[in-house]
């Protein structure tokens, strides 16, 4: 069992002494369990810190779920963040994307859009299109602004 009930205690007196120094205390979890489901015991109106987390899974197997394991993760999520907290999510396990999503979770919570509204990754397809719209005929770039 992963009890993530005192992770969010230590982060909630952690997230008072910020409070009263005019801080904003953000947790990132990197959560690496496929086959464990999180759990927690946690009020509901004890908000104050925001919660981001990178959950890096296997593929689905008899033994694990890793959708049911996100959908716990989405849950705690929004059970415990002040501000728009961001779950990521890879079964790939590649450096890069972890450094990715890693300096995604460095932009400030009170600057966040909602994580629905994040065009990331960007799809090659996407960047293709851009490009071929953005030259004329003749193969000369053209300004898009």
């Amino acid at each position: 069992m992963a009890d993530l009930t005192q992770l969010f205690k230590i982060a909630y007196q952690e997230g008072k002494r910020a409070e009263l120094q005019g801080r904003l205390l953000r947790v990132v979890l990197i959560y690496c369990r496929s086959s464990t489901k999180p759990q927690h015991q946690w009020p509901i109106k004890q908000k104050n810190f925001t919660l981001d987390i990178i959950y890096l899974h296997d593929k689905p197997t008899a033994d694990n779920c890793p959708q049911k394991v996100y959908d716990a993760l989405v849950d705690a999520l929004e059970h415990v963040s002040q501000h728009e907290g961001y779950i990521l999510e890879t079964g790939q396990g590649l450096a890069r994307i972890l450094f990715r999503q890693t300096c995604i979770l460095l932009s400030h919570p009170l600057q966040r859009c909602m994580q629905d509204d994040l065009d990331i990754p960007k799809q090659l397809a996407k960047k293709t299109l851009a490009n071929e719209a953005a030259q004329n005929d003749d193969g000369v770039p053209v300004s898009t602004k």
